[in-house]
């Protein structure tokens, strides 16, 4: 029986290696044949290496995974890898197409393994490959509109908190730290602690990507906040957050973002 063959298509060179990796832990009969760092490459490399699959980050630049996708779905299995789930969720209901959101989580990538391997069959025939979908274009056009709608989406400047008696805005761009308890989140703001409602997974969608960084499923921090990045005997990223004495352990799913510093 053929082994299964992928791409992988990143303008990250350190998203692409994290991918391949955890790939190769979790699919290990799974042969990468080339690593695109743009949509241009992933479709010359799809055409040459006919791959049973591609894994194609949604935005890169020349030409996007979405347009990359239209012109290879035909020949290979799409896997889009985001950091929007706010449309992913509608996007892929139909499962022509699958997702992975950033941080890419193991969970997460055995399930789409898992349907991968039950699209392409036991015999992994060429007849598989392809979505098969006769509403491609659709539903790419549906992904790209949702893409343009969050977009335009303002970013929170302002977090609702209970303070007492009283209800609190604290703007933004004066917080640090975001850390989640049981049943509430910790603001942590020069002013002080406070509590809120929000989830972690929540602010994650409601905060500028270019300013907050989740370092752990249950904390987000400030990025112009942080004053010193090291490494512990175990080789854990470690950061310093201005105005709190505590040091803060980053997890190993977002060790990525410290590496490109």
């Amino acid at each position: 029986m053929r082994k299964p063959t992928a791409i992988i298509a990143d303008d990250e060179k350190q998203l692409r290696l994290h991918l391949k990796n955890k790939l190769n832990q979790i699919w290990p009969e799974l042969k990468i044949c080339a690593e695109a760092k743009n949509g241009m490459e992933a479709v010359k490399f799809a055409q040459k290496h006919k791959p049973d699959i591609a894994f194609l980050d949604i935005k890169m630049p020349g030409k996007s995974g979405l347009e990359a996708a239209g012109e290879i779905n035909k020949i290979c299995r799409i896997v889009f890898i985001t950091a929007y789930d706010q449309y992913a969720v509608d996007a892929f209901e139909n499962e022509a197409i699958d997702y992975i959101l950033k941080p890419i989580e193991n969970s997460r990538l055995e399930k789409t393994v898992t349907r991968l391997k039950k699209r392409l069959g036991p015999d992994n025939n060429e007849s598989n490959k392809s979505i098969g979908s006769a509403n491609i274009t659709q539903i790419l056009n549906k992904i790209a509109e949702n893409i343009t709608t969050t977009q335009g989406t303002k970013y929170l400047k302002w977090i609702r908190a209970q303070h007492r008696e009283n209800i609190r805005l604290i703007p933004v761009d004066e917080i640090t730290i975001f850390k989640a308890t049981d049943k509430y989140t910790t603001v942590f703001s020069k002013d002080g602690e406070f509590l809120i409602r929000k989830t972690i997974k929540e602010l994650a969608t409601q905060l500028d990507p270019e300013k907050f960084w989740k370092i752990h499923r249950s904390t987000m921090v400030k990025i112009s906040a942080i004053t010193k990045v090291s490494r512990s005997v175990t080789g854990r990223y470690i950061i310093k957050v201005a105005g709190h004495e505590k040091p803060l352990t980053v997890s190993r799913s977002y060790i990525y973002l410290f590496k490109q510093m």
